[in-house]
């Protein structure tokens, strides 16, 4: 079992990576590993509304970020977390679908576990969905939520930038907001 320490050694060595080594590959096995972070993820009722699109041809991901997020074509591998909506868990009160909260959690293992891999991460929200949808065949109720570039660090990308964050009492409170 990890310790704290080691756990939170993890947690600040993770970076949004912004630019990646496209010479160096990710084998599949490595690929498979991150996939199985995401499998172990918790989700509200163990609903797991979510499916994910491996990527590695250059040509699909051109085609769906080069007019949107050309740097990350350099990452060898894109991961495409998808949302299904009909499958997850709807919180009774409000009608709050949680299908953002569960795949959020599964993307950040997923970084988590490539960190630990030495392979380098970013979590892209901003794309076009519609060239997504699109180059992968998405069918309806199928929503790209996010893309994870998965690669190595290019050489003048390798070191995580200094974080700012905010101070524990401008984000904790107790008992009240």
């Amino acid at each position: 079992m990890l310790n704290y320490q080691d756990t939170m050694a993890l947690m600040r060595a993770r970076y949004s990576c912004r630019g990646y080594d496209a010479d160096r590959q990710v084998t599949p096995e490595q690929v498979a590993q991150v996939i199985e972070a995401a499998r172990i993820a918790p989700s509200a009722c163990n609903r797991q509304p979510w499916r994910f699109v491996v990527v590695r041809d250059p040509q699909r991901r051109a085609a769906m970020l080069a007019k949107s997020r050309p740097a990350f074509l350099e990452a060898p591998v894109l991961i495409v977390a998808c949302g299904l909506t009909d499958q997850a868990w709807v919180r009774p009160a409000d009608h709050k679908n949680h299908t953002h909260v569960d795949l959020s959690t599964a993307v950040e293992h997923m970084c988590l576990a490539a960190t630990a891999l030495g392979l380098a991460t970013c979590w892209v929200c901003s794309f076009d969905v519609d060239a997504v949808r699109r180059e992968l065949c998405l069918p309806d109720g199928v929503e790209p939520v996010a893309i994870l570039p998965l690669g190595y660090a290019a050489k003048d990308h390798d070191v995580a930038p200094e974080k700012i964050r905010k101070p524990i009492d401008e984000i904790c409170s107790c008992e009240t907001f």
